[in-house]
Formats: structure tokens, C-alpha cells, sequence
């Protein structure tokens, strides 16, 4: 975080062009991060992550500080992906809402506590076959180590329904490790 980032958001609102190059460049690395993880597209990510900065610039009037700056740009960064996945009907894997509420607990710590080279693979293979919402959620959360309240503000949900998202994401990914698995193995 930017040293005394109150002072520099007062410039920028002050019109201070010069303060808000400051702040992009603290946060476009994590930007880009965020939206090529829920886009998977490097080249359109990049485009985003320009495009995001500008909705920023142009509505910084509209950032009222009660969250932070941070959780502000990455409830916008998150808009925008969002929109350019739904726009651009990317496919995601859909898996039957029985088989992930079958999933128990424990085979999922299990999974958890054994993660090899073998499974951190399969884990990332996951991941990119979850939808993009699910992917900004385990981005915010494992990746940003973002706190839930913060990941809930991002996305705009309630603590409790982001908690439950998590867990249920959790499951899904068991069940994608375990399918891989079993297709190596055959």
C-alpha cells in the first residue's frame, strides 16, 4: 500500500494527474492479476486492465472512502471482467448441483493436506475450468488473501453467501481434482 494514500487521493481528486499514475502503478500489477485469472485472456486482460483504470480516474469523485481504495478499484476491475466474460459467453464447465452437495467435508481437507506437485497442477487445471465468478472469488480470497468481508464488497455479496460460495467452489474443485485423477489413472 501506498505510503500516506489519503494524501494522494485528495491530489487526484484535486485533479493531480501525475498522483494517480502513482497509484496506478501500485495496483496494476494486482489489477491485471485479477482480471486475467477471470477472463483468462492475456491480451484482453491487458485492454481491461487499461479500461478499468480509466472507469477509476473518471469516477473518482464517485469513491467516498468507506472502504478502502483498494476494494474500490477491485470492485471495479471485477465489474469489467465480469461484463467482458458475460459479453463474450466464455464456456465454463458445469457440474450437477447433487454430485458437489455429496461432497463431504473431509474429502476435501483430505485433498487439502495432500497436495503433491501432481495435485497443484490439477488444482490450477481446476480453477481454470470454474466459471468466471468463481474465479475472481478464489483469485480475491486464496490468491490476494483478500479477508472475506473485503471479497464480499468486491463482488457484492453478503459475508455469509460469499462464506457459503467459498465452500461450495471448495467442493467443486475436489470434484474436478478427483475426475482428472481418475482419468489419469484409467
Amino acid at each position: 500500500m501506498i505510503h500516506n494514500e489519503e494524501k494522494l487521493l485528495q491530489r487526484i481528486k484535486s485533479g493531480d494527474d501525475e498522483a494517480f499514475a502513482l497509484l496506478m502503478e501500485q495496483y496494476a500489477n494486482q489489477v491485471y492479476a485479477l482480471v486475467v485469472r477471470i477472463i483468462q485472456q492475456r491480451e484482453d486482460a491487458e485492454e481491461l486492465t487499461q479500461d478499468v483504470f480509466i472507469k477509476a480516474y473518471e469516477q473518482m469523485e464517485n469513491f467516498s472512502g468507506r472502504s478502502s481504495f483498494a476494494t474500490w478499484l477491485y470492485r471495479i476491475a471485477y465489474n469489467c471482467a465480469i461484463s467482458h466474460t458475460r459479453r463474450h459467453r466464455v464456456p465454463h464447465l458445469s457440474i450437477d448441483e447433487g454430485r458437489i452437495a455429496a461432497v463431504r467435508d473431509e474429502d476435501i481437507e483430505q485433498m487439502e493436506g495432500d497436495l503433491s506437485d501432481h495435485n497443484i497442477d490439477a488444482l490450477m487445471e481446476a480453477i481454470e475450468q470454474l466459471n468466471a465468478e468463481e474465479r475472481a472469488l478464489v483469485t480475491l480470497f486464496y490468491y490476494e488473501q483478500r479477508p472475506i468481508t473485503e471479497c464480499a464488497e468486491i463482488i457484492h455479496q453478503s459475508e455469509s453467501n460469499t462464506k457459503v460460495r467459498l465452500h461450495r467452489i471448495r467442493k467443486k474443485l475436489y470434484l474436478l481434482i478427483t475426475h482428472s485423477k481418475d482419468e489419469t489413472e484409467q
